[in-house]
């Protein structure tokens, strides 16, 4: 390490001086092993520089500290910043766990996470410090007890291995995905690799290997071969959490030559001695992976078995290996594409909004490769949409995304894209106002970010209106003008509470999380000390008046299918938005509740805009010319798309399924009580 950082001058000098501090902080403890604790921040800035390459005296300072202000109450982040400068301090913090947390477990290690991401966004170093620091635990996790062990695994496979892999640090990535795999799973990961020992040492495995040093000879191709059987991590199904007892390609065999045009003649001449498999051919070299990484990769089928072939230089070979390290070192001041994409990922990932988890398993996707109509190549997880592409491109442009066209068809913003597909985006002046299913559609990290932020904000509006309206009629409970919101009295109720503004305070009210009743009793007693109030109220509910069926912020309950159209309409106030039950309900009278926890809902019929088709069932056996007569007396409201006979009786009758639009609640109503009053038994659920 003292080679490749230099003596203790220069700018190596912050490094010497970090390790005499951390040894110092660090002297009366030791590791569970036994060992001086020193010697585990020592290991994580040794993988750092000679397993990962990276020798930035900085980032090394910080990786010997990082456990400092975390383990020493001495220790302080304003401490290492008076001593070794305020980027070590920023690293520092990024990488020191949350401290003082009360509330359940989970909510803590999600806290530890999204802050550890968000350090990560703002300063790489965080990240690779983590990596490295988690590498060095898994090597050394023999010590600690069982359930460490899983914990630290379960933690492992669902965060810090998918990082690497994000990163492109494939040795890395490797190494942590196999330890953690062998403590989660250790009888069935003794099994796999006792089979993966097996393939290695298998006749076919050397049967190929002498054909592949024969014809390489042969064609005077200097080369060198390596027959890698698949680790542990490629046996790990990440969705189910499972190890399989077989995958599709088992072994991989790498072919490294001296040059970039040797690649592509040696991929030529092992073609002809094992046939590559239709279609899977695939150049990493001309279109290398955002990681950096180059190869050509062939998949052949020999003797039944799955084989994929890999023809790279050690220079590519080293690239691969250290991912977004060369990219980041290189380009410090002015950071490449790849480095701006891993920091907005990050980014995403700090965000409280979305799940991370799901981003991360997002992000793990084989990718596909995409482009614009100017033949500028868009890299997508597999089974990324038209939405994900325009995301991809700009935000903007995804905000606006009302389709594309592909392969010279006009589809829409769910389509699914294919490997080398050319998509030109249509946009419309305005954003669109997208539904949460499209969320769920997409593949890609900020897709999901920019759709989950977005529908947060409409939830928030909504409940910011609730908010209001509902302190409102409460102050009139009370006995309180209204006027008192709007005075200055209204700032200091807002402080109390640590909120940024009054529109913070009315959405947590909105949400349920602020209660009502408190909100009120505060606002009484600072901003209206003077006023003598009424007795508390005791049985009114207050009332809403809604013009939307967003669904993001409004879920018509499967237990009693509401419809909006009716009277005795409830809803529970969420941060999640409102749940909207009947009052004769089972599942909402069982609930436990406050009056403040609920509010009667009615809809402004008109303007309330009906944006789906609706299907309204008709249950039941009727003719089809009793039905056709019906429908041709209905509201002119009423634009039919479809009728199904669902049923057919002897006597020429059924059950029904109608389809069709209306504009508003108002026609929705007209149209209902058209057929209550031909007396035809039907049922609606509302499609939002």
């Amino acid at each position: 390490m003292e080679r490749r950082l230099g003596g203790q001058d220069g700018p190596a000098r912050t490094f010497w001086k970090a390790l005499s501090f951390a040894v110092e902080a660090h002297k009366d403890q030791r590791r569970k092993s036994g060992e001086p604790y020193i010697s585990h921040p020592c290991e994580v800035a040794r993988i750092l520089v000679e397993e990962l390459g990276v020798d930035e005296p900085e980032t090394l300072a910080a990786a010997i500290l990082h456990d400092t202000v975390e383990d020493v109450p001495e220790v302080t982040n304003e401490v290492i910043g008076e001593h070794f400068g305020r980027n070590v301090e920023a690293i520092v913090e990024g990488c020191t766990k949350v401290a003082d947390f009360t509330g359940p477990r989970q909510n803590f290690y999600k806290l530890v996470h999204r802050k550890l991401f968000t350090g990560a966004a703002s300063r790489m170093e965080v990240m690779l410090i983590k990596l490295a620091d988690r590498l060095h635990n898994l090597r050394t996790m023999d010590s600690m007890p069982k359930h460490k062990r899983q914990k630290i695994a379960d933690e492992t496979l669902s965060v810090y291995a998918p990082m690497a892999k994000i990163m492109g640090l494939f040795e890395l990535k490797r190494e942590i995905y196999n330890l953690a795999l062998i403590y989660k799973f250790p009888r069935q990961s003794h099994k796999i690799k006792a089979r993966i020992k097996k393939i290695a040492n298998s006749p076919e495995t050397r049967e190929i290997r002498e054909r592949l040093e024969r014809v390489l000879k042969e064609s005077w191709i200097s080369a060198s071969i390596y027959m890698n059987p698949k680790g542990l991590s490629s046996y790990f199904d990440q969705s189910a959490k499972v190890l399989r007892k077989e995958i599709e390609i088992p072994m991989e065999i790498i072919i490294s030559v001296p040059d970039v045009q040797t690649c592509y003649l040696t991929l030529g001449v092992v073609n002809q001695l094992f046939p590559p498999i239709p279609r899977t051919i695939r150049d990493f070299i001309a279109n290398a992976k955002p990681t950096g990484y180059q190869s050509l990769h062939a998949k052949a089928n020999i003797k039944g078995t799955t084989y994929l072939f890999k023809f790279r230089t050690e220079k590519m070979y080293q690239v691969g290996r250290t991912g977004i390290i060369p990219l980041w070192l290189d380009k410090r001041k002015t950071p490449g594409a790849f480095e701006k994409e891993i920091q907005e990922m990050f980014d995403i990932l700090g965000d409280a909004g979305i799940s991370y988890t799901d981003a991360i398993a997002a992000s793990g996707k084989k990718e596909i490769y995409t482009f614009t109509p100017k033949g500028d190549r868009v890299c997508l997880p597999k089974d990324s949409t038209v939405l994900d592409f325009a995301f991809k491109v700009h935000t903007e442009i995804g905000a606006r995304c009302v389709g594309a066209m592909v392969g010279g068809r006009r589809v829409g913003p769910e389509h699914v894209l294919t490997d080398g597909d050319q998509v030109k985006v249509v946009t419309r002046d305005d954003p669109v106002v997208f539904e949460p299913e499209m969320q769920k559609i997409c593949k890609s990290p900020k897709a999901r970010s920019v759709l989950a932020k977005a529908f947060k904000r409409r939830r928030q509006r909504l409940a910011e209106e609730i908010g209001r309206s509902i302190v409102r009629q409460e102050m009139k409970h009370y006995g309180l003008p209204r006027e008192i919101l709007d005075a200055r009295g209204m700032d200091d109720v807002v402080a109390s509470y640590d909120l940024e503004d009054r529109a913070e305070f009315f959405q947590l009210v909105g949400m349920g999380e602020l209660l009502l009743k408190d909100a009120v009793c505060r606002i009484k007693e600072i901003a209206a000390p003077d006023y003598a109030t009424l007795q508390p109220p005791a049985g009114a509910l207050n009332r809403i008046v809604l013009d939307t069926l967003d669904p993001a912020c409004i879920k018509l309950s499967r237990c009693c299918s509401p419809v909006p159209t009716e009277k005795g309409l409830f809803g529970l106030l969420s941060e999640r938005g409102l749940s909207v039950h009947r009052k004769e309900c089972a599942t909402f009278k069982s609930l436990t509740l406050q009056r403040e926890d609920v509010v009667e809902l009615r809809w402004n019929m008109k303007k309330t805009k009906v944006v789906k088709p609706q299907t309204l069932i008709i249950l039941r056996a009727q003719t089809r010319n009793r039905v056709m007569m019906m429908l041709g007396v209905a509201p002119d409201e009423m634009r039919i798309q479809e009728v199904i006979a669902l049923s057919s009786l002897p006597d020429g009758s059924s059950a029904w399924e109608i389809t069709f639009r209306v504009d508003t609640l108002q026609h929705l109503k007209n149209i209902l009580g058209h057929f209550v009053k031909t007396g035809l038994e039907h049922e609606i659920v509302i499609e939002q």
